[in-house]
């Protein structure tokens, strides 16, 4: 399994949580547990990423902004995640939070897998991208568990 092939395992089950999300109404268990189960999910996939995807490419000259700019978009998500934890889940404004962050969730994905990773292909060597793979499992694993 490549890091494109492990990445995108992740990125199904985000777009999954996401949309699913924003379909619940209400202070209801079912939306507490999607929420959850959205937050830890982000969480475990960005740090991982970061560390076993986006730090080897900042190794490389055109692997920089891509990196910064992908690094930059999980901090929004971690701070729109935030303000929903903040935010009473009965409330109108709750969705419209949720909902700008399914947005943010699927439109950074779409990024990462139709530019970053066309660019991550032609600077990782076939080894890099079979190493980084089982390196980002090991540790997605990790955080997942952790927090759960």
């Amino acid at each position: 399994m490549t890091i494109f092939e492990a990445l995108r395992l992740s990125h199904q089950t985000q777009r999954e949580l996401s949309t699913k999300l924003i379909d619940t109404s209400g202070d209801t268990s079912e939306r507490q547990a999607l929420f959850t189960l959205l937050k830890l999910e982000l969480a475990a996939h960005s740090v991982a990423e970061e560390r076993h995807f986006y730090i080897p490419l900042m190794q490389e000259d055109l692997g920089v902004d891509l990196s910064r700019h992908a690094i930059a978009e999980h901090h929004q998500m971690d701070e729109m995640v935030e303000e929903l934890e903040d935010t009473d889940p009965s409330s109108p404004s709750w969705l419209v939070q949720a909902k700008k962050l399914a947005e943010k969730v699927h439109h950074h994905l779409q990024e990462e897998e139709q530019k970053f990773f066309q660019m991550a292909g032609k600077l990782l060597s076939d080894t890099q991208k079979e190493q980084l793979s089982g390196d980002y499992l090991s540790t997605y694993e990790v955080h997942k568990n952790a927090e759960a």
